[in-house]
């Protein structure tokens, strides 16, 4: 559980996120400010064009900041150069995205432990880890196969080992429901429960769906650029 006195992983103050310029120019964020602390399991929602993507998107250093800062872990963001912002994420951050991103010419053990890989881990000690992670999430017989040969929710469970391969501070999540029926749904869920759980990893999930949203400890709710309500 996250709790008022835990460290914090992230901090964005008075960010604000402006695409175009001139008379075209859309705030798509608006001065937010938002900290997630460490075990958090946050769930952010918002119709479409609300700011919740964006906000995934500076979360998870995947874009920058108009004006503002984002200190992740400590770290201030926003004076980091491209090949820094790649070297933070490998190690500060996990994504889960809603259609997978698996490599198809990759076995499911081969995409697990590709973050091993630009990190520098040893091979044995990648593989290692990467059948471990696999068999945490209920696929220690798949490490062979490869995504055409996976349902839909067995890819997503390679996709979680995965995003948290490398232990990240925060696991970012994007509709990572979005394509699964409700059974497969709610033994994803059950996973990032059990990550958050079980392992005190801290969860910020992007969802659409209320029931989703509610298994979080908090929900954020986006409307025209800005956080409605902590």
């Amino acid at each position: 559980m996250g709790n008022a006195t835990a460290p914090l992983v992230a901090e964005l103050d008075h960010i604000r996120k402006v695409y175009g310029s001139g008379d075209t120019a859309v705030a798509a964020l608006d001065d937010l400010c938002l900290n997630v602390r460490r075990g958090e399991y946050l769930a952010v929602m918002g119709t479409s064009g609300s700011g919740k993507s964006t906000a995934m998107n500076i979360l998870g250093c995947l874009d920058r900041p108009s004006s503002g800062s984002y200190r992740l872990n400590g770290v201030a963001v926003e004076h980091l150069s491209d090949d820094q912002l790649a070297d933070l994420r490998n190690r500060e951050l996990g994504f889960v995205f809603q259609q997978f991103h698996l490599l198809q010419e990759l076995t499911a053990l081969e995409n697990v432990i590709l973050p091993m890989v630009y990190a520098g881990v040893p091979s044995e000690k990648r593989r290692e880890i990467g059948i471990a992670a696999l068999r945490r999430v209920g696929l220690g017989k798949r490490l062979n196969n490869k995504p055409n040969q996976l349902s839909g929710g067995q890819q997503q469970r390679v996709a979680i080992a995965r995003a948290v391969i490398n232990k990240p501070k925060l696991l970012l999540a994007d509709e990572p429901t979005g394509a699964l029926d409700s059974k497969t749904t709610l033994e994803v869920l059950e996973l990032f429960d059990e990550l958050h759980r079980d392992q005190g990893m801290t969860v910020v999930l992007v969802t659409h769906e209320h029931d989703v949203a509610g298994r979080a400890e908090r929900i954020l709710r986006f409307e025209d650029g800005r956080l409605m309500n902590l």
